[in-house]
């Protein structure tokens, strides 16, 4: 999976003198029975592009809203640039949100829903109309000042809400679902634009988001989320290479998994019978294991190369037969299934331009992997 971030030796969430711009302590929403966030402590740093991705109901909205003060918590604090929010109304938080609707009002241009809110706050006229040029050039929709909703398309209509949103110059942008109503095309060239545009503003970027791709391609670090607990925080290359828990694994990407328990670990390798696979597998990991724990082998499917043949006593190599095929042109999905029943994924990218598929239906082949490639899971 790629990102369109280039990142600095030491980022700022690294960086040990920096003072978190977003502070959540201990936080928890409840409605009646059912906690909707639970318990959540988190840290967001100053020119941060952040997101907090899961599933549907798994709580990030929540917390999201409680970020821009639309919630309140049941239990913890909130502080945002060193000031507790917790009890501080919306309108009077450093913060500003851009809706998944975009909530445009209908009745007015594209230069009038942009100023609305500078009017609200009473910017003298002239300051207000150059703030509003600024923006319509920002999100390059200049030539768009005049035109109602109902006349733009859904991405012109995303980069009017955007513009307003930044209009006020807040500290924290949130965003909900930003590109969800963009068909894919829209969608991952917006992508593009939107981290362009927090890079040169600087501003704090927070997206919820439920789609893993998007995520990955605009995050600095990614707050994977699960049943209202944070389930991992890291950049999306460390969350994709290395999940700390099986769900992690599984909600980031495609992933093989095997079953099965510590034989013995050796400096940083850890040998591993997996009894699923009718196979040992030899993993690089650096944590002290038990011989007996049962662990699981995560392996994805890009990590797994065609062999010549099965070598029995080598790790890593499994034998069995392609049962499916997924040919999506940059690169070709093959489920194997194994001789114990068990199916596994590999792809492969079409490098060359061929007719016919260079693997088929039903066809033999042996699959291999680096002890660098997998990873052990303990939770």
């Amino acid at each position: 999976m790629a990102s369109l971030r280039q990142f600095k030796p030491e980022e700022s969430w690294q960086a040990p003198e920096g003072e978190p711009i977003v502070r959540i302590e201990n936080v928890t929403k409840r409605f009646g029975t059912f906690y909707a966030v639970d318990d959540i402590s988190l840290q967001i740093h100053q020119g941060e592009f952040f997101s907090l991705l899961g599933a549907s109901g798994c709580g990030k909205t929540t917390l999201l809203r409680m970020l821009a003060g639309f919630e309140t918590p049941t239990s913890g604090r909130l502080f945002i640039d060193g000031q507790d929010v917790t009890d501080v109304p919306p309108y009077a938080r450093p913060v500003n949100m851009m809706f998944q609707s975009y909530a445009l009002f209908p009745h007015m241009n594209v230069a009038d829903n942009i100023a609305f809110g500078l009017k609200q706050e009473r910017m003298p006229k002239a300051e207000r109309r150059e703030r509003v040029a600024e923006m319509l050039s920002l999100v390059q929709i200049e030539a768009l000042a005049s035109r109602k909703p109902h006349q733009l398309s859904g991405g012109q209509r995303q980069r009017v809400a955007l513009a307003r949103a930044l209009a006020r110059h807040p500290k924290i942008l949130l965003l909900d679902e930003p590109l969800g109503a963009l068909d894919k095309k829209l969608r991952e060239q917006t992508q593009f634009e939107l981290v362009n545009i927090q890079e040169r503003l600087g501003i704090t970027f927070i997206v919820v988001t439920h789609d893993q791709e998007e995520a990955m391609t605009m995050s600095s670090r990614i707050a994977l989320m699960h049943e209202g607990r944070i389930e991992q925080v890291d950049p999306p290359r460390r969350l994709y290479e290395f999940p700390s828990t099986r769900y992690a694994a599984s909600f980031i990407g495609s992933v093989n998994l095997f079953d099965g328990y510590v034989l013995q670990q050796d400096d940083d390798q850890v040998l591993v019978q997996c009894d699923d696979a009718e196979t040992r597998l030899l993993v690089r990991h650096s944590q002290p294991l038990v011989p007996g724990m049962a662990v699981t082998v995560a392996l994805r499917p890009e990590k797994m190369r065609v062999l010549g043949q099965l070598d029995a006593d080598t790790p890593n190599q499994l034998r069995g037969r392609i049962k499916e095929i997924a040919y999506l042109g940059d690169v070709s999905i093959y489920h194997v299934e194994l001789p114990g029943g068990k199916r596994v994924q590999f792809t492969q990218s079409n490098v060359q331009a061929l007719a016919e598929q260079p693997l088929t239906w039903d066809e033999e082949v042996v699959l291999g992997w680096s002890a660098n490639s997998c990873g052990v899971l303990t939770e």
